[in-house]
């Protein structure tokens, strides 16, 4: 796929004269997939083998990464860096990109925040990313968005990998390991630090060797079909933002010890009062007033700024200075009519698997043939259960299924849930049977 050396085999030959490693496709066998490597020690990965590139934040600059990249060969990685826990978006602060024939290139999103002609240049590459669900967003808002990808992650999870951390796949397949201690920094800071420039060049520098490697294994066990499936529903849907919850306040933590409906009037107020605070600073909910502030002053409705900041998670200085508009907002919900109080939400879906027994006695041991079918096949080919189908799906055709029960008609139902068609076929006929 590339004619950029095996990173693995060259350093490997260059520490002992000759490769005595076994090349990525030998490994894992059959027996010993996602178990971790014995007989030899990894090898600290300290440095990208050009050295760290200073980030691109001119126009000029970065016409000059775009000639370079489109001139390369080869499968292209790609990475993001965000700042969550941090800021309130999830954009993108710096964009990892690497290819044979361009070498790597680091860009800041902040001065370029459009880079569609980056996107032009490698439009007919195939794109590979670790965990691609999680960057296809945010890169999508820069104007890049793959027309065919590979995801290592996914891979690792359809080859049977245990552990399918970048770090962990990088030292199993590749012997060499990288640290991942700056993944959670705050990536929105300037000037970024040359340690971190260094981490966030090499988080690319392996991912086409990475990909090569587990190519080889998927076509060892027959499964680069079911991938190819995979990687496709990615590139369709994967760059779409999440779902906007219809209410987001109910999943603040510790929510669960908050009784009535009153009290939990004021964990809505308060939590979108927050809201607006956090996004107008673009920082993190949880850096302006944690949860579990919220749930507190949602328990014990303080009336003064006295008894307010006596409550844990209101002693910061920043917290307090907000005094009054923590206040006002259980203020709010203290005026609010009875009839504006929150309800209980209508459960879209089946109800949680525990109630079924008593609400549905017949549901409940078709849910549990399910299970059973869906653990014995994931067994059988050596695939987490959850990338076989999903839970929900599950729970979805158990408690509703099609009026008549034959392969097509629960295919088509599952075809409605987005399964792939390599999970239909491994999962009929044993799952129509159950």
């Amino acid at each position: 796929m590339t004619d950029e050396p095996p990173l693995r085999r060259r350093a490997a030959a260059s520490r002992t004269g000759n490769d005595t490693h076994h090349p990525p496709s030998a490994r894992p066998e059959p027996s010993d997939a996602g178990t971790e490597p014995t007989g030899s020690e990894s090898v600290p990965l300290t440095a990208p083998r050009e050295g760290t590139p200073e980030p691109i934040a001119l126009p000029e600059h970065l016409a000059e990464v775009v000639a370079r990249f489109a001139a390369g060969t080869g499968p292209v990685a790609l990475d993001a860096e965000r700042a969550s826990g941090y800021r309130y978006s999830q954009r993108a602060y710096l964009v990892q990109l690497r290819r044979a024939g361009a070498g790597t290139a680091l860009i800041d999103p902040l001065p370029l925040p459009d880079l569609s002609t980056l996107d032009a240049a490698i439009a007919d590459a195939e794109w590979v990313l670790h965990a691609a669900n999680q960057d296809l967003p945010c890169l999508a808002e820069v104007g890049l968005r793959p027309r065919r990808l590979f995801d290592t992650e996914l891979a690792a999870r359809l080859a049977g990998f245990e552990r399918v951390g970048l770090a962990a796949l990088t030292e199993h397949l590749l012997g060499f390991s990288l640290e991942k201690h700056h993944s959670a920094a705050d990536w929105s800071s300037r000037p970024l630090p040359q340690s971190w420039l260094t981490y966030a060049a090499l988080d690319v520098e392996l991912l086409v060797d990475l990909r090569d490697a587990l190519d080889a294994e998927l076509t060892r066990q027959d499964k680069s079909a079911w991938a190819a499936e995979e990687f496709a529903a990615l590139v369709r849907t994967g760059a779409r933002p999440p779902r906007v919850r219809a209410e987001p306040w109910r999943r603040t933590s510790g929510i669960h010890r908050v009784r009535g409906p009153r009290a939990q009037a004021r964990v809505r107020s308060l939590w979108y009062a927050r809201d607006q605070i956090a996004a107008r600073r673009d920082s993190a909910p949880g850096r302006v007033l944690p949860d579990s502030a919220i749930v507190a002053a949602a328990e014990l409705d303080p009336k003064d700024e006295k008894a307010l900041l006596t409550l844990p998670g209101f002693g910061g200085r920043s917290v307090r200075r907000l005094a009054r508009t923590w206040l006002a907002a259980l203020d709010d919900a203290r005026q609010l009519p009875d009839d504006a109080l929150p309800v209980t939400p209508t459960v879209e879906g089946p109800p949680p698997p525990h109630r079924w027994a008593e609400r549905d006695p017949a549901a409940a041991a078709r849910l549990a043939r399910c299970r059973e079918v869906v653990l014995r096949i994931a067994g059988e080919h050596r695939l987490p259960p959850e990338n076989l189908i999903t839970p929900d799906t599950v729970r979805r055709i158990a408690w509703q299924p099609p009026e008549e029960i034959t392969e097509s008609t629960v295919a088509e139902v599952l075809r409605g849930f987005n399964a792939r068609e390599w999970q239909i076929t491994l999962l009929l006929p044993s799952f129509a049977e159950a």
